[in-house]
C-alpha cells in the first residue's frame, strides 16, 4: 500500500478527526502517504447559484482547504506529511475522481449507522464502495 486518500466532512468536526486518526495509522502502518480530501458542492452554475454574490464559492474552498489544515495540524506535527485536497461537486464523485488521479490504493471514508432516509437515498459512503477501483475503509462514527 502505498497511498491512502482520507475523505472526510467538515461540518462534523469530531467525526472528520476520528476519521482521519484511522487514516493516519494505516498510513503509518504502511509507510503509505496520505491524502485529505473535502468536498463542496458546487451550486454555481445552477439557478441556486444566481442567489449567491460572486466569489462566494471561492471563499468556501479557501475555508475548506484552511479547515483541512487545521484538522491535520497534529498529524503533521508528528511527522506526516498530508496533502490537502478540496473538490468542488458531488461528494462521491469528486472522492473517486481524487482517488483515481492519486492511484490511491485506500480509500478511508466515515459512515453514520444508517436510518431509514440513508437506506433510501444512498449515502456518499455506499456509492464510494460501491464504484471505487480501490479498497475502501469505512470507520462507523
Amino acid at each position: 500500500m502505498e497511498h491512502i486518500l482520507c475523505a472526510v466532512d467538515l461540518s462534523d468536526e469530531p467525526d472528520a478527526l476520528k476519521i482521519l486518526e484511522e487514516a493516519e495509522k494505516l498510513a503509518g502502518l504502511y509507510d503509505a502517504s496520505l491524502s485529505l480530501v473535502t468536498v463542496v458542492p458546487d451550486y454555481g452554475s445552477s439557478w441556486v447559484g444566481s442567489f449567491f454574490k460572486e466569489g462566494t464559492l471561492k471563499m468556501a474552498t479557501e475555508a475548506a482547504m484552511d479547515a483541512l489544515k487545521k484538522l491535520s495540524a497534529d498529524t503533521q506535527a508528528r511527522g506526516r506529511k498530508v496533502q490537502h485536497i478540496v473538490e468542488i461537486g458531488t461528494t462521491y464523485e469528486e472522492i473517486l475522481h481524487a482517488a483515481d488521479q492519486m492511484n490511491a490504493d485506500l480509500i478511508v471514508v466515515g459512515a453514520h449507522k444508517p436510518d431509514l432516509a440513508s437506506r433510501i437515498i444512498g449515502p456518499n459512503a455506499s456509492r464510494v464502495v460501491r464504484y471505487a477501483k480501490a479498497s475502501v475503509l469505512v470507520v462507523r462514527v
